[in-house]
C-alpha cells in the first residue's frame, strides 16, 4: 500500500507544473538561460473581441485597464529586482498584448505567430501560427531567454494549460513547464 502511494505521489508531481515559491526560485531558473517565458496579457476587461475589432485600432480592442496597466508594472517590477534576463520580448499584434510589454518591458517586437485564434475571424490562423511559433522556437540560439507576450489560446494550445491574465508561465525549448508565477488574484 505505501508503495502505490508512493507511485501515485510521483506520478502527481511529474504532471504538475512547479509553482515557483519565491522570487529566488524564478530568478535562479532563469538565471540558466534557454527559456521560454510565456506571459498572457495583463488584465483587460471582457472576453474575446469586440464585433467592430480592427487590428490597426487599438479603440476597437480589448483594452488594459488601470488593473491591467499596475499588473504590466508587476511584471517589469518582478523583472527588475530580480535581474531577470528581458532582452528579447516578443509579442502579439493585438493591443492588450502590446501594452503589456510596454509597460512590462518597454522594448518588444510584435509577431503575428503570437497573435489571438480565440474568435471565429481569426481561427483559421492556428495551425499557421503554431506553426509558426514552434518554427521559431527550434531557430532560436537559446541565448537568454525567450519571453511571449501572448493570449490565452495560444498558451493553451502550446503548453496545455489554463493563465490568467498576466500570469508568467516558464518552459523550456521542448514546451516541458517548468514553473508559474501569478502576478495578481485574478
Amino acid at each position: 500500500m505505501k508503495l502505490i502511494k508512493i507511485i501515485i505521489f510521483l506520478f502527481i508531481s511529474f504532471n504538475t507544473a512547479l509553482v515557483a515559491n519565491s522570487n529566488d526560485d524564478l530568478q535562479y531558473l532563469l538565471s540558466e538561460g534557454e527559456k521560454l517565458i510565456f506571459i498572457r496579457h495583463a488584465y483587460a476587461p471582457g472576453s474575446g473581441d469586440p464585433d467592430n475589432f480592427d487590428l490597426s485600432n487599438c479603440a476597437t480592442q480589448r483594452n488594459l485597464n488601470q488593473e491591467g496597466i499596475d499588473q504590466a508594472k508587476t511584471i517589469n517590477k518582478l523583472f527588475l529586482e530580480n535581474h531577470m534576463d528581458s532582452s528579447l520580448v516578443l509579442s502579439s499584434e493585438w493591443c492588450r498584448c502590446r501594452q503589456t510589454a510596454k509597460y512590462a518591458f518597454k522594448n518588444f517586437k510584435t509577431k503575428s505567430f503570437l497573435n489571438s485564434f480565440f474568435s471565429h475571424k481569426h481561427a483559421q490562423n492556428k495551425t499557421k501560427q503554431i506553426k509558426e511559433l514552434k518554427e521559431f522556437i527550434k531557430k532560436w540560439n537559446g541565448k537568454g531567454n525567450l519571453i511571449f507576450v501572448t493570449h490565452y489560446v495560444v498558451i493553451l494550445e502550446v503548453l496545455n494549460l489554463s493563465v490568467s491574465s498576466g500570469e508568467i508561465i516558464i518552459a523550456d525549448k521542448d514546451f516541458n513547464i517548468l514553473a508559474r508565477q501569478k502576478t495578481s488574484n485574478n
